[in-house]
Order: structure tokens, then sequence, then C-alpha cells
């Protein structure tokens, strides 16, 4: 028997909300409870729609929404779901449309996948993230508490100091010094090494002739940084490169909407391992000025979710 006003005998339903971070990649859902403790999660394949389908993302959710609800009234059977919260990959207006038609959600709202990662960043304060995965984006948050997103283009389209773009840079690299046009480094014998080739023809025939190339690309990308924390130049020279632009990307976006911190330190979160590393921080500080206060992103998206909730 709960106890309420100071009244025993009068019971209420237990209120809880649930969150979804949605990629390309992979989908994580989270049910919290009043105080924000993580009560259940779910995990699931990706879910944008771009990708998979319409109708295919559209039952992916369903179906762990109606888990987590299952899971609230396994606690107590006349628990309420107070608030949705989705941060997805693909259309917002797809996603809009879904949350308009869900019921026994509660309130139900919609952002950009970037937004858990801001929130991580900078704790709802102004300041920005660069975020670099498979794929890259930067998102900041005004002093008005508006939020921005730039990039995300997506591997056919370049996203840099993303995975697939230092991939493709060292790959290029590679084919090059195999045929003989370019100084002999660690990058052609890092390329032979991941495909067991050694002829520039093989390595490109490799890489063109399958059909998840763009993931085998991307997965060249920790073997670039490796080598180029080892001190190759080539390497070294790859990986700040591709992360420059991403900067430059973020330094438009400071001017745009955040000029009045143009002499101020700024919130600056580096989010995924290529923006961490030592070769990729210097060359954002080049862009961005060394007085940033640093914010290194090292919690999933999700966590970012959950916080938003609570």
């Amino acid at each position: 028997m709960r106890v309420i006003d100071g009244f025993s005998g009068f019971t209420t339903a237990m209120n809880f909300k649930i969150g979804v971070d949605g990629g390309g990649t992979k989908t994580d859902f989270i049910l919290i409870d009043e105080r924000g403790d993580t009560i259940a999660r779910r995990h699931s394949k990706g879910c944008n729609p771009s990708l998979i389908g319409s109708e295919a993302a559209r039952a992916l959710i369903t179906t762990q929404l109606n888990s987590l609800i299952d899971e609230a009234r396994s606690r107590d059977p006349a628990a309420q779901i107070s608030h949705t919260l989705f941060c997805m990959a693909g259309s917002r207006p797809f996603w809009s449309e879904v949350g308009a038609t869900l019921t026994d959600c509660g309130k139900v709202q919609t952002f950009d996948d970037s937004v858990p990662v801001l929130e991580l960043a900078t704790a709802g304060k102004p300041g920005l993230v660069l975020h670099a995965g498979t794929g890259s984006f930067v998102a900041a948050r005004d002093a008005s508490g508006g939020t921005h997103y730039a990039g995300g283009l997506g591997w056919r389209f370049g996203d840099p100091a993303s995975a697939y773009d230092l991939g493709r840079h060292a790959i290029g690299r590679a084919i090059l010094e195999l045929q003989g046009w370019a100084e002999t480094s660690g990058v052609s014998a890092m390329i032979c090494q991941a495909t067991g080739l050694k002829d520039s023809d093989a390595v490109t025939r490799h890489y063109y002739n399958d059909d998840l190339a763009h993931i085998t690309i991307a997965a060249v990308a920790p073997r670039v940084t490796e080598i180029a924390a080892k001190g190759d130049p080539v390497a070294q020279e790859i990986v700040a490169n591709s992360v420059r632009k991403l900067a430059e990307l973020a330094r438009d976006v400071i001017a745009r909407v955040m000029p009045e911190t143009a002499n101020e330190s700024l919130i600056v979160g580096l989010s995924g391992a290529i923006p961490q590393t030592p070769i990729a921080r210097e060359a954002i500080a080049s862009v961005l000025g060394s007085d940033c206060e640093w914010v290194s992103v090292n919690d999933a998206p999700i966590e970012g979710v959950r916080r938003l909730l609570a």
C-alpha cells in the first residue's frame, strides 16, 4: 500500500519514461523510473529508415516499445509511460509521424541522434561536440538553448574524420605506393597485410568488388590511427588532414550560431575514438584554438538520452 499526501490506502500508478537512441548500425532503448534510474534496456539492429525501409523501421521500434511497456506493467499493472523520447537517425518527419501514431507512450518528442551526444558533451550548456565514428557530424547548442546540426552526409558524400574517410584515403595512398608513384610508407604495408595482397590492381579489385565496401573500408581506420600513433608520418598526415576538415566545419558553425564566443573559452566535446587521439586533438586545436574547454565523451549515447529524460 502506498502513502500519498500523508494518507494511507490511496494508490497511484507508477510513472515511467522511455528513451530511444536509433542509428544506422544499432538501436538502444531504455526504460527509467520517476527518479531517473534505469529499469530496463533493449538492443536491436539499426533502425534508419533510409537503410532498412520505413515499414521495417516502424516494426522494429514498435516491437521494442511494447516490450518496455510490458516490462513497466510487470512492476505495476497500472503503470503509465509519461514520456517517450526519440533521438533518431534518418528522416525527422518520418519519426515524428511514427510518434504521433503511438499509444500508451505518453508525450512523444523527436530529436536528431546527435542531441544525446551533445548533452554528454555540454550538460545543457552552450558549446559543441565533434563526433566521428563510422560517420561524423558537428552538433552545437547556442546561448539560447537552440541546437544545431552540421555534417552527417554519409559515406557516399563525405564525412570528414570518419572511419570511412580515413580508410579511403589510406587505401588510395597505398595503391599509389604500390604503383610506385608515392614514397613507400607504413600505409601500403598495412593495407597489404590487411588484404593479404601485394599488387595495386589486386588491392583495387579487392575493395571495388566488395558488396559491403563502405564497411570494409571503414574497418581500415583503426589500423591507420594505430600506425599514426607509432609515428608513421603518412598515416599521421591522413588523420590530421581528415580531422582538420571536421574542425573547419565546427569553426563555421561557431561563427554562424555562437559568434559571441569567438574570444571566449568554449566547451568542445570530442566523441569517438578518432577525435580523441593525440594527433586528432592537435589538428582540432589548430583550427579552433587551444583555449577551448575540452571534454572527452566516452559514455554511450543512450546515457545522454537518459539524462535528457531525467
